[in-house]
């Protein structure tokens, strides 16, 4: 009966996603489809997107020398994990009349890893150790 219970569990995590692990690695690949606006790491600038560096704990709107749309500085939203996880799967959903255009990310697995690669970034580019 135990046995079934447990199974059963882990059948329940998988199917909700819970059991998702999250890799860097693939999260880089991942990122590969924000690279046309968007820079992280050592020496990142500004393009079409903001930097992303130290994107965790950053408020909406708020990297240096990007003109941000009112939409995105007034949002109120906090970058962290779950935030970033709704906004990427519809960004103009999470912020309407940001400027970002794009579909979004609605692989549960892509989304977990390209955070993983976002969040080892500090806002100075470097990887937290």
């Amino acid at each position: 009966m135990l046995t079934r219970f447990i199974v059963a569990a882990a059948l329940i995590a998988v199917s909700t996603g819970a059991g998702l692990a999250q890799d860097v690695e693939k999260g880089a690949t991942v990122f590969k489809k924000c690279m046309p606006c968007h820079k992280i790491g050592a020496g990142a600038t500004n393009l079409v997107g903001p930097e992303l560096d130290g994107l965790d704990g950053r408020k909406s709107g708020s990297a240096p020398n990007f003109n941000y749309s009112d939409a995105n500085k007034n949002s109120g939203i906090v970058w962290n994990e779950t935030t970033f996880k709704e906004y990427i799967k519809d960004p103009r959903a999470k912020i309407p009349n940001t400027k970002m255009i794009f579909a979004g990310i609605k692989n549960e697995q892509e989304i977990n890893d390209l955070w993983a690669y976002l969040k080892q970034f500090d806002a100075e580019g470097n990887i937290k150790k």
